[in-house]
């Protein structure tokens, strides 16, 4: 181990308050395993418009107590230079359950304090979309939640909002990602959690505040239509998280009494022992809530994700068997929903260039507005708070990771007022005889029956640049079918075939976006750290009178699949 590594290795072994890293480490250093130590020590843990995220463990690229307080110290400099009252209006700070949050949120809490920022810190575990609301109800300069959503158990995170109570964008992301660079350097103050207390510098989130986002679910405006509840019942799973004891209380007030929550599920258990993978998405996570869906014979099989910022649903078919909705159809159903109670000064919505291009074509029909964004939903909220006026208010903006936000009471995704949105949709559905599966049916075949997939592609490593060659190889056709426009998202241009050109609003991305004769869809995003690259495939079909949903998807699916291998084929190797 080279000199100056051996120095860098002792200065955190001092500085690491945690004993069980600082024995990592140290063991790490015994057992002489210097790529491993070289790893831990190779930069840091990155901070981006998403925060942190990372495996927890010892060292600067892991998360951990000193990185989580370095990181603090950091963002405590850059809002007091960039807030200039930050230090009355505070930082609210929450946690979800996983086993190390509790501490770090704590740690965050005594480096701000220090500062002489007021913190609000919750007094329990809280859903994301609490901290989000949190600001904006208490009037805070910004937000931390510690989470890591639905990665795996050895992962934590450290999430920020700005005072909007939207996560940050850019410059925002790089402006503290300096300053914890230079607060590293430095030796970490703190204030320990009863001495800012007695100073009056730290206020506990009680119960009190919990109930003001109980309140404000029950009062929103977009979640109004009570239309007999007593129709509907519904399996719900917290997946290990925090979202149990809201969820149930936010149904409860709604109207919603049959509820059966996996009870296997209900508690926060940071190592998520009943899934492989605590995403709602991925294969087999909704097994336990779709079983206690048929044990009741539930409508609905309802899933938040750790953090409850995500919503997933499974819907009971005819045969009595669920099939789980992909995001895009929930983004869709919400919106039509939505802009059949909204006002006619609520008409604004919002996706992003990834997500199904229906919504858009729903809003249009139906006099609204919507904005496509980059992906993320910092960016969705973000576009839908500057583009919202007193004649076209904020209504509704969705991902197709299954994240939704329905009006502006929390300016991030929020799957415990989205659960309740889906199921008084459910109910205003049920008071009519119909399903879930009736309205997709109408919208499909008022505006044809969208399909989506992503495909993610690993490419050799003496593969070219696949962006480079794309815009020095310009597609003409794609899978047989005219490239009729493409969007490259680096240069702000849609590029028609004609030769014509038109301004792009969105800022600069290394993404190309071709459409199709046919209504078909082709996003490329490449990367520009590896030979890897992400398709999003979008395929349009027209539903005739003879049509089943089946059939239609069928047929779709057929067409998907000949698309994402015609197009595949064409790609340079």
């Amino acid at each position: 181990m080279d000199t100056q590594l051996k120095f860098r290795v002792q200065n955190w072994l001092n500085n690491d308050p945690d004993p069980l890293m600082r024995a990592e480490l140290q063991a790490l250093v015994d057992a002489g395993d210097e790529h491993e130590v070289a790893q831990r020590f190779a930069g840091r843990l990155v901070f981006g418009t998403a925060g942190l995220r990372g495996v927890v463990g010892a060292g600067p690229t892991r998360m951990n107590r000193l990185v989580v307080q370095q990181t603090s110290a950091g963002l405590g400099a850059y809002l007091k230079a960039q807030v200039s009252d930050i230090a009355t209006r505070g930082v609210v700070i929450g946690y979800d359950g996983r086993h190390d949050s509790k501490q770090f949120a704590e740690d965050a809490a005594s480096v701000l304090c220090n500062q002489g920022i007021k913190v609000y810190l919750t007094k329990q575990i809280a859903a994301t979309p609490l901290v989000a609301f949190g600001v904006l109800h208490l009037g805070a300069g910004a937000g931390i939640v510690v989470t890591a959503s639905h990665n795996p158990p050895q992962y934590n995170g450290y999430k920020v909002y700005w005072g909007n109570g939207a996560q940050i964008i850019p410059p925002h992301d790089s402006g503290i990602a300096a300053s914890i660079e230079k607060a590293a350097t430095a030796q970490i103050e703190l204030t320990t959690l009863n001495d800012a207390i007695i100073a009056g510098d730290l206020q506990i989130l009680a119960d009190d505040f919990y109930q003001a986002y109980r309140d404000g679910v029950h009062q929103s405006t977009v979640l109004q239509n009570n239309t007999e509840p007593e129709q509907v019942s519904l399996a719900y799973t917290a997946m290990h998280g925090v979202g149990n004891a809201m969820a149930l209380n936010v149904l409860q007030d709604a109207g919603f009494n049959k509820v059966h929550s996996v009870a296997a599920q209900a508690q926060p258990d940071g190592d998520f022992p009943t899934v492989n993978f605590p995403n709602p998405e991925e294969k087999g996570a909704m097994d336990l809530v779709i079983a206690e869906a048929k044990k009741h014979n539930a409508l609905l099989a309802c899933a938040n994700d750790p953090d409850a910022d995500r919503f997933a649903v499974a819907v009971r078919t005819a045969a009595s068997d669920y099939q789980m909705l992909t995001g895009d159809q929930v983004g869709v159903l919400f919106g039509q929903y939505l802009l059949s109670h909204a006002s006619d000064k609520q008409r604004l919505t919002c996706t992003t260039i990834v997500s199904s291009s229906l919504l858009s074509k729903v809003a249009a029909s139906m006099d609204a507005t919507c904005r496509t964004t980059l992906t993320g939903f910092k960016w969705l909220t973000n576009v839908g708070m500057s583009e919202q006026t007193d004649d076209n208010q904020f209504l509704f903006a969705y991902e197709e990771a299954l994240g939704y936000t329905l009006g502006s009471m929390v300016w991030d995704k929020d799957g415990l007022s989205a659960l309740v949105g889906f199921a008084q949709l459910t109910a205003e559905l049920a008071s009519k005889g119909q399903t879930i599966w009736d309205r997709l049916e109408s919208i499909y075949r008022q505006h044809g029956f969208h399909l989506n997939s992503q495909v993610s592609i690993a490419l050799k490593p003496t593969t070219p640049n696949i962006g480079a060659y794309l815009r020095d190889n310009p597609p003409q056709a794609i899978a047989g079918h005219k490239v009729v426009s493409t969007d490259d998202i680096s240069i702000g241009k849609r590029l028609f075939a004609d030769g014509t050109q038109e301004e792009i609003t969105l800022p600069a991305s290394d993404v190309l976006i071709y459409r199709l004769d046919n209504d078909a869809r082709v996003i490329v995003r490449p990367s520009g750290t590896e030979p890897k690259i992400k398709c999003y495939y979008e395929v349009v079909e027209t539903m005739n009178a003879n049509d089943t949903l089946a059939s239609a998807q069928q047929r779709a699916q057929a067409n998907m699949d000949a698309f994402i291998n015609a197009h595949q084929a064409d790609l340079p190797k």
